[in-house]
């Protein structure tokens, strides 16, 4: 990943830092839901394929966000081929005190089944194909172990509960985040959109979020990466500080001049091709528009807003790698 170390490129990276299962790699791969979420030979496959058929230039693990949280104490339906594994219990909703890391953590649950697809992908495609590992940042752990409801009322009326489970899921995402690495993981990358200023505050997620991560950060090793949901303009300068290499962002930040003028050179900005309209409903000329526009106003890593919708067609994952390479021949006429 060059460009997350300053080294020159020949033209902006085109991967996805978020989900990239598909019905149609699916397919292709023999490698389905939910299946491909237990299995880390199955994991791996669909990985592979989202690179060899979709182009995208990365193999991105795993294809949900509660292996984290199930980990910790959550239930999960693991979901259907087009619905990702959802939580279905919160096990913190009246009080935190049963609530810890577990000693033996990264061998809870499918963290083990995540670990081992990476050394899979890290044997079959080595230092070919950066291997990016996603997982649930803290406050989306949090939200998950308390429920929505209680996360949010706390932020208003037990904010000093709410930190102190934030305080523990920082703990639980630095262990796994370095495990990962340790198995070869390049880049780590935690979506966190619940901490966003969709439901919290400028101000609250300064005095909460900032902290935490900041000291997530400073303890895990290689790349890491944020992925926020929602308009992130309000906390972008405060993002940036955080110690993060790159910064992804949703399509409602639409002015991605001015997001690159807030968070300045100290990180990467990425994203924001919509993944709920243009890669899902659009048709490939619509996926270069919005290729081309990025391209134009400076983004660092071009990547899906969000996570790739499981029913996207393989030909807008194609279009948004060949819009890139067709904005790169168009400069040299």
């Amino acid at each position: 990943m060059y460009v997350f170390k300053e080294k020159p490129v020949s033209r902006v990276p085109a991967l996805s830092f978020t989900q990239t299962g598909t019905v149609e790699l699916m397919n292709i791969s023999g490698s389905s839901w939910p299946e491909a979420h237990i299995n880390p030979e199955k994991m791996a496959l669909l990985a592979i394929e989202g690179n060899r058929t979709g182009g995208l230039e990365a193999v991105r693990i795993p294809y949900c966000l509660t292996i984290l949280s199930q980990a910790m104490g959550c239930e999960v339906n693991m979901g259907t081929c087009d619905i990702q594994p959802s939580i279905r219990s919160h096990p913190a909703t009246k009080n935190i005190d049963a609530i810890k890391v577990p000693d033996n953590l990264i061998e809870k649950g499918r963290i083990s089944v995540v670990l081992e697809s990476t050394i899979l992908l890290k044997e079959t495609v080595g230092d070919d194909l950066p291997i990016i590992v996603g997982l649930e940042g803290p406050a989306t752990v949090a939200s998950h172990l308390a429920g929505v409801d209680n996360y949010l009322i706390w932020t208003m009326k037990s904010i000093d509960k709410l930190i102190e489970l934030l305080r523990i899921t920082t703990d639980a995402c630095i262990e796994y985040a370095n495990a990962l690495t340790d198995q070869g993981a390049d880049v780590i990358v935690i979506s966190d959109g619940v901490a966003g200023p969709d439901l919290l505050s400028p101000s609250i997620f300064e005095n909460i979020m900032v902290p935490e991560y900041q000291r997530f950060c400073r303890s895990v090793k290689g790349i890491k990466v944020l992925h926020m949901c929602g308009n992130a303009n309000p906390i972008l300068r405060s993002l940036a500080a955080c110690g993060f290499d790159g910064i992804s962002v949703e399509e409602k930040v639409k002015d991605l001049n001015y997001a690159k003028s807030i968070i300045g050179s100290r990180v990467k900005l990425i994203g924001n091709i919509s993944t709920s309209g243009t890669l899902l409903f659009g048709s490939p000329d619509n996926v270069k528009s919005e290729v081309f526009k990025c391209l134009k106003e400076g983004i660092d890593v071009l990547a899906p807003s969000c996570g790739i919708a499981p029913r996207t067609p393989t030909r807008n994952i194609r279009a948004f790698v060949q819009a890139r390479d067709e904005y790169y021949s168009q400069l040299l006429l």
